[in-house]
């Protein structure tokens, strides 16, 4: 098999016990996942002990937005990861490295376009569609246009990060991670304390360490991995290659875009409330997103696993990855559930002054809420992995939209019930991952997508 001229750096996942490989390839996934939250997050604490609780909720009320320009770059890196692992998975190396060279003019293009989008409109964005608060706008507003300038660097180490996966290499771009994501520590710490550049100071130490992340992978990865050696031939603009990534990573990109949309919509009814709700809302959002972080490394390595496993034509395993990617999400949220109950309000203080007791005693009760609804938001995880990593174009759509909607229809009801008031925020967000979750099961025993393989 072709894949052994890179085995050093890469893994064949079409042989060898499913749960082990899926578990051994997961685990640099779940540490990238966390150094990667640690950007925002770091910004979150800062922001929230360093400055203060109106500059924490400025960070927070740009999340939303900003997500919805990253994930069409994130979609369509994805799709780009899977289209690799297929062909990793045939052994068809040439078609790899069409794929590489083809994958970094597409996203480079469409990143710049996408952030200075967001750059430009990143002031009526934030007063006009969201009404963000007056007392927060400006300090909304300077974040979120310095961090779509930097969103290049963002799509292009999301790019190499799902390419390396792709062929197998998961720690590759954690190593890379761990050290920018300390920089972004440091860099925060000097621009916010010493420099006292309040959320400008945030907002540049991010972008920066997001570069230097995408330089140093790109950099190592064309010099050390043997599938990174590009020849001539392997340069120049394919169209059916093009179209491929723009399907697959379109549909994709969409899904995500579906979800942000619905988190920018969502943010219209947390501005609704008073900066306690709004503060309580973002840091609980942080925690959230660690959690999710696990999940999404779990579906990552199944979609490499089910995409090479597609690419050798081996639908037997790929069912196999499916029961374990289950087993191993169910003894997840069996840990997370009572970690939440008895440590949520401890987790809530990292990101804010012990003197603000509202906002801690609003987020301890949220994570409690949320952790019960754990179980649905892991089936969406573990099927979306096997259906991306098949190639399924149809079930980002079905599941974006899905979600999209439950997150537009429910808040706005859960939270005009006078009983509920904003607690509707948080409640909102179980139902919908329910709903979801019900429909990605459902998706995933659908003949369609796998007929032939199983």
């Amino acid at each position: 098999m072709a894949n052994v001229l890179a085995k050093k750096y890469s893994k064949d996942m079409t042989v060898g016990v499913p749960a082990t490989l899926i578990l051994s390839f997961m685990l640099p996934m779940m540490m990238g996942n966390i150094f990667q939250q640690f950007y925002n997050i770091v910004d979150t604490i800062i922001a929230g002990r360093f400055i203060d609780a109106k500059a924490l909720a400025a960070v927070g009320s740009t999340g939303h937005i900003t997500n919805l320009f990253f994930a069409l770059g994130n979609g369509l890196a994805t799709g780009i990861g899977i289209l690799v692992s297929q062909s990793f998975g045939s052994g068809d190396m040439k078609s790899v490295k069409k794929v590489i060279t083809n994958a970094f003019v597409i996203v480079s293009a469409t990143a710049i376009f996408v952030g200075l989008l967001g750059f430009a409109f990143s002031r009526l964005v934030l007063e006009k569609l969201l009404k963000t608060p007056d007392t927060i706008l400006d300090n909304a507003v300077a974040y979120m246009s310095i961090i779509c300038l930097g969103f290049v660097g963002t799509a292009l180490y999301n790019t190499i990060s799902y390419i390396m996966r792709g062929i197998g290499d998961s720690k590759t771009p954690l190593y890379f991670l761990i050290v920018s994501s300390f920089l972004n520590v440091l860099m925060d710490l000097l621009y916010v304390i010493v420099f006292k550049m309040g959320v400008v100071g945030l907002a540049v130490a991010t972008i920066t360490a997001q570069a230097l992340s995408a330089a140093g992978s790109i950099t190592y990865a064309f010099v050390r991995n043997s599938v990174f050696k590009i020849g001539k031939d392997d340069w120049g603009l394919d169209k059916d290659i093009i179209v491929r990534c723009y399907t697959l990573g379109g549909s994709m990109a969409l899904q995500s875009g579906f979800i942000a949309l619905s988190f920018v919509i969502l943010q219209r009814v947390i501005n609704s409330f008073d900066y306690i709700v709004m503060a309580a809302f973002t840091t609980t959002s942080k925690i959230e997103n660690l959690v999710n972080m696990q999940f999404k490394a779990l579906q990552d390595s199944l979609s490499t696993y089910t995409g090479q496993n597609i690419g050798a034509k081996k639908g037997d395993r790929v069912k196999m990855g499916f029961k374990s990617g289950m087993t191993m999400m169910v003894i997840y949220v069996l840990v997370m559930i009572p970690v939440m109950a008895f440590f949520g309000k401890y987790f809530v203080r990292v990101f804010i002054d012990s003197s603000e007791t509202e906002i801690i005693a609003f987020g301890s009760t949220a994570m409690r809420i949320l952790s019960s609804f754990y179980l649905p938001l892991g089936c969406i995880y573990v099927c979306r992995g096997i259906l991306n990593g098949a190639g399924d174009a149809k079930f980002p759509l079905i599941s974006g939209i899905a979600e999209m909607t439950g997150r537009i229809i429910f808040p706005a009801f859960f939270c005009s019930l006078p009983f509920l008031g904003a607690w509707g925020l948080w409640i909102s967000t179980g139902v919908t991952w329910t709903i979801v979750g019900g429909t990605a099961l459902a998706r995933y025993f659908m003949k369609d997508w796998r007929k032939g393989l199983f």
